[in-house]
């Protein structure tokens, strides 16, 4: 495939990603965007349930099976090595917007705030947002959604994974991105049931991913990640810190889970 066929793909795909990204912040907010998490079609609970429940488990099956080594290897010989990552934010931001297209939305409510206790949860809305985005910056942005690939390629350079050093949030837990996603599930000042349910099932397929990927990188890093993962925690800080460190190539935490 020319090089610069893939380089254009590439940036188209992450022009679509950008716009997922965006539509996201408003779907799980509810404001904003044509439909949100609470709004839209509606259906007796348990067809809505269902409905939700298979959305939810068709992003987890995509993000998991296409982050395998295994699937990458056999996945290559059909889509070129410098377009596989950008194939995969495709296949993610695809399944994202059929989520919310088809995503039926669940009462009664399990909680509901206003005023202050409102104002504050929308304040860590915005914080999880942040830290989710400024978690791939601190790695390599460009990377992880399939651009660099497709510029190296385009000058002919051999492709490297980025080097990373234990910096930022990276030196205080091991998944910046997850954790940010999580605390964007759960802060709603208006939890309804269909809200709480994705809230719940995200939360679960992000710990359970957050295992296959660890067990990938201890495969692919050895003692560097285990000694990583023995001295940073997963999703919460600890209220000290341990001092490290040093650096090591080919970091690929959340590079799988991020769509």
């Amino acid at each position: 495939m020319p090089a610069l066929f893939v380089l254009v793909y590439a940036a188209a795909v992450y022009l679509f990603f950008l716009a997922v990204l965006c539509y996201a912040a408003g779907f799980f907010a509810g404001f904003g965007v044509p439909k949100g998490i609470d709004q839209g079609t509606r259906a007796a609970v348990p067809v809505a349930v269902a409905i939700d429940l298979l959305l939810l488990l068709l992003f987890a099956v995509q993000h998991t099976v296409m982050a395998r080594p295994w699937f990458k290897r056999r996945w290559t010989r059909i889509v070129p090595e410098p377009a596989e990552r950008a194939s995969f934010v495709l296949a993610s931001s695809l399944v994202l917007a059929l989520l919310f297209w088809l995503w039926r939305p669940v009462r009664p409510v399990a909680w509901s705030l206003s005023g202050p206790g409102a104002g504050a949860l929308w304040a860590v809305y915005a914080a999880g947002w942040a830290i989710a985005i400024s978690s791939t910056l601190l790695i390599s942005h460009s990377d992880l959604f399939g651009m660099r690939q497709a510029w190296l390629h385009a000058r002919h350079v051999r492709y490297s994974p980025p080097p990373f050093t234990e910096r930022g949030l990276y030196g205080r837990i091991r998944h910046p991105l997850m954790a940010g996603f999580v605390i964007i599930f759960w802060s709603a000042p208006t939890m309804t049931a269909g809200h709480l349910l994705l809230a719940v099932t995200a939360t679960g397929y992000i710990l359970a991913g957050i295992a296959f990927e660890e067990h990938d990188l201890i495969q692919s890093l050895g003692e560097a990640y285990t000694a990583y993962r023995a001295r940073v925690p997963a999703l919460i800080p600890r209220p000290w810190r341990r001092h490290p460190t040093g650096s090591y190539r080919g970091r690929k935490n959340d590079r799988k889970q991020a769509a």
